[in-house]
């Protein structure tokens, strides 16, 4: 069994485990999580004052623009967990709700939390200036979550959600819905 197979398993098992392993795990992937957000910033900085890049913004302007920025981060990193709380579930990979959620903003997005948290990068590196977080870091850390969304989390989703999760896959789109849905969804 290869590692991509195993780690999909172990996802399986522990959000299909009990209550006491699930909530073991989801600290932890928390924090996990949280500290490769935070490193994606404080290295991008790092390379910024290493490579000598200055701000793209000058100030006061990068503090206004990264405001909206910011909020409609965390209008979709609340409200997605938020929701997921109130369904009994987290947006832990490892404590995930016990049902697929596909009302609100998972009706436009399969991962509202993640596309917030992409705005939250891209807000740090209007805030802070930073050439590297901008147009590398930013971009790279997608990639990355694009990635394992694709080749992890969806296949144990698959396998935990059946045919429920193939569906609202094939109508929804992973990060950013496009207008067309956005219109559809209004009518």
């Amino acid at each position: 069994m290869n590692i991509k197979k195993k780690w999909i398993e172990v996802l399986y098992n522990v959000a299909t485990g009990s209550r006491k392993m699930r909530n073991l795990f989801t600290p932890v992937g928390a924090f996990i999580y949280g500290l490769l957000i935070f490193s994606f910033v404080v290295i991008a900085l790092q390379v910024d004052r290493l490579l000598n890049l200055t701000a793209v913004i000058p100030e006061p302007f990068h503090i206004i623009l990264s405001l909206p920025i910011f909020l409609i981060a965390l209008f979709l990193i609340g409200w997605s967990v938020l929701n997921f709380i109130r369904v009994k579930g987290t947006p832990v990979p490892f404590n995930p709700p016990p049902q697929l959620v596909t009302t609100g903003l998972y009706a436009y997005t399969r991962n509202p939390m993640v596309t917030g948290i992409f705005f939250l990068l891209f807000g740090f590196g209007v805030l802070f200036g930073s050439v590297s977080l901008l147009i590398v870091f930013t971009p790279l850390f997608i990639l990355i979550n694009y990635w394992e969304l694709k080749r992890i989390e969806e296949p144990e989703l698959e396998k935990r959600l059946g045919e429920e999760y193939i569906e609202y896959r094939k109508r929804t789109p992973m990060f950013f819905p496009g207008l067309g849905i956005i219109f559809k969804r209004r009518k």
